[in-house]
């Protein structure tokens, strides 16, 4: 017969202990807390009025999907200018867009209008929104970076 090293005693005082065990007790595992965004992504609060402002001003023009409307309002998915400068893109939407443009082959010629009524955290939120939404996952878009793309263009 084999000896544990510990009395029989022992053994089961660990047994009814870890058994025991609830809340409160150092064997039990704090809750992890939910998680409200993805690693590294925009806060929900933010893309949802984000999506608002697209809803209100630029779904008309570039559909719901963001597919745009063909060889006239581009699509938003997957292409430089949504992917690509954080500033250029915050000056298309403050001064508006009117050069025919290519992509992914094709050509749009619609003029976009400036939206300069909109608010610097409006605008931020709105290129965050798009930037993260139509397949892309591209940075956020802060209040101050539209700031300053606003105060060079006057």
């Amino acid at each position: 017969m084999l000896r544990h090293p510990l009395p029989a005693a022992a053994l089961l005082a660990a047994a009814l202990l870890l058994l025991n065990a609830g809340p409160g007790t150092a064997q039990a595992r704090p809750k992890p807390k939910p998680r409200t965004q993805a690693a590294g992504g925009p806060a929900p609060a933010l893309l949802a009025q984000g999506k608002k402002v697209y809803t209100q001003y630029c779904l008309t023009c570039h559909q719901a999907d963001g597919g745009g409307v063909q060889n006239m309002n581009p699509p938003l998915s997957q292409t430089s200018y949504v992917l690509g400068d954080k500033a250029r893109l915050a000056g298309i939407i403050l001064h508006g867009f009117s050069e025919n443009v290519e992509i992914k082959g094709e050509t749009y010629t619609n003029v976009m209008p400036a939206h300069d009524f909109l608010t610097d955290a409006q605008i931020a939120s709105l290129l965050t929104y798009v930037r993260h939404s139509f397949g892309n996952k591209a940075s956020a878009v802060g209040t101050a970076e539209v700031q300053a793309v606003r105060a060079a263009g006057k």
